[in-house]
């Protein structure tokens, strides 16, 4: 993950260039951003369903030091936007226009 953390302001034009429409890669950004959330969450559900306690009761309910360094962790990482514009300008996002497939098959 070595995308960079802080605020970066973006060449829009560098940015429509990659799909020919900014708002074409803008979208193809977001829909990556969510498979890259939706993937931290499902890690990070995996790794914290280990220390799921099956008791109620609240006196029984106890901080697992583990299970607060793996949320700092996710915490810590940077964000699936940050992580797919960076995937994205380094043409590492395989992205197609369903428009232009339906046009070269007529």
């Amino acid at each position: 993950m070595a995308a960079n953390q802080s605020i970066i302001t973006r060449d829009l034009d560098k940015i429509a260039e990659k799909s020919g429409n900014l708002y074409k890669s803008i979208h193809v950004i977001s829909q990556r951003a969510k498979q890259i959330s939706s993937n931290m969450k499902e890690e990070l559900n995996n790794k914290l369903s280990e220390f799921a306690s099956t008791v109620d009761n609240l006196e029984e309910v106890f901080e697992n030091k583990e299970q607060i360094e793996i949320s700092k962790f996710y915490e810590r990482m940077p964000k699936p936007t940050s992580l797919a514009m960076e995937e994205f300008m380094e043409d590492k996002v395989f992205f197609r226009d369903p428009e232009e497939d339906t046009a070269s098959e007529e």
